[in-house]
């Protein structure tokens, strides 16, 4: 175990965090100076983690360094049922096989911020698939239909007249018995899930084990300051991105964003990041891109992938920026069109919003008209910036 003390344990625990059930409880069992066993579980329904994910996989290595052993819970099991949570409608289960893919994709990906001695990875097939009819509905009966339909999805879904499965309903009791199984400590999970995890609390209570402590963490909101953080939005950082992608997303974060950005993905207390605030925002930034880059890629590939933002960015070197073969254009053509061709923009209407933001740039001006229309002729060069992360010379072949 650690030699931190128990309130610089809390302290750390704590941090960044919505909720705790209960504070009181996390305490005494931090006192026993026993090892804790935290749980968190996963369903497997997307191959690819990103920083959103981070949040709390960081919280649980945050218990690893103080010597307890975190559950990677895969919901193999869960998977099949699919989580209701935020969702308006019922969404199809996974099959047997895509399980097995995404699981064996988290698993490699897990350890960039997980110590792999002190994370047991478990699946709750192991104990639900051996569970028969008697024992359902002895744990069925430890819940009420209104229970369940409490839920604030289940609750939107009915006054909208939209259709709720019962095997939803099953979900929050599947949960609930991956606590009573694993006779966790503590459950880890997005504020999102408060409803299930607290659900394990009552199971285990009723089960006659003490009630596992619930740590809710937020939603981690991506780089465009708006939504939280997701793959299909865009506005993500992944774990298999490169050290130059991963730093140079973070440089474009917005001062306000960078700051909780800080207190939930990174090891430093309030005082430290209060600390930070007191100097140039821009070097906060890098030491924040620099620690993400590093926990992927290691100090020195962060490091070298910092030089080369400098150069490119800050430096505005263009003998640095990539170089890319692009085709003539027939007369002129949209730059809106050319933008999504390239792959700097993910549609025209995202296109033409940076244009009107003055985040497009030919050769150095602004093209803030979002109609704007460019000719490429073979022989020609052409700086081209889009947003804060995307710039290319385009040589037309």
């Amino acid at each position: 175990m650690s030699l931190v003390s128990v309130e610089e344990s809390l302290e750390l625990l704590l941090k960044g965090t919505v909720t705790c059930h209960t504070k009181e409880s996390l305490e005494a069992r931090l006192k026993t100076g026993r090892p804790l066993r935290v749980k968190a579980g996963f369903d497997p329904t997307a191959p690819d983690l990103h920083l959103g994910h981070g949040v709390l996989l960081r919280k649980m290595a945050q218990f690893q360094k103080l010597g307890h052993t975190v559950i990677f819970l895969i919901g193999d099991f869960t998977g099949m049922i699919g989580d209701p949570t935020g969702k308006k409608a019922t969404r199809p289960p996974l099959s047997r096989a895509e399980i097995e893919a995404n699981a064996e994709t988290y698993k490699a990906q897990v350890f960039k911020v997980l110590d792999p001695d002190l994370t047991e990875i478990r699946f709750n097939s192991e104990w639900m698939d051996g569970l028969k009819g008697p024992d359902w509905i002895r744990l069925a009966s430890k819940f009420t239909v209104a229970q369940m339909l409490e839920r604030n999805d289940f609750q939107k879904r009915l006054q909208a007249s939209e259709p709720i499965s019962f095997h939803e309903l099953l979900y929050p009791l599947v949960q609930a018995y991956d606590s009573v199984a694993l006779q966790a400590d503590v459950e880890l999970g997005g504020n999102d899930q408060l409803f299930n995890l607290m659900r394990g609390r009552d199971l285990q209570e009723a089960m006659g084990q003490p009630p596992q402590v619930v740590l809710t963490v937020p939603l981690l909101l991506g780089l465009d300051g708006v939504e939280k953080m997701s793959k299909s939005l865009g506005n993500y950082i992944g774990f298999f991105e490169s050290a130059d992608d991963q730093f140079g997303k973070a440089m474009s974060l917005s001062d306000t964003l960078m700051w909780e950005w800080y207190l939930l993905l990174t090891d430093k207390l309030p005082a430290e990041i209060e600390a930070l605030k007191a100097g140039h925002p821009m070097e906060a930034k890098k030491a924040l891109a620099r620690e993400i880059a590093g926990q992927f890629h290691g100090a020195e590939e962060a490091a070298a992938a910092e030089a080369r933002w400098v150069k490119r960015f800050s430096e505005r070197r263009t003998d640095e920026v990539p170089e890319v073969g692009v085709s003539p254009t027939e007369g002129e053509a949209p730059l809106s069109r050319l933008l999504v061709e390239r792959g700097m923009a993910a549609s025209r209407k995202e296109a033409e919003r940076l244009m009107a933001q003055g985040a497009v740039s030919l050769d150095g001006v602004k093209m803030t008209d979002a109609q704007a229309k460019v000719a490429l002729h073979p022989g020609d060069e052409k700086i081209v910036k889009a947003g804060k992360l995307k710039l290319e010379r385009w040589v037309v072949k």
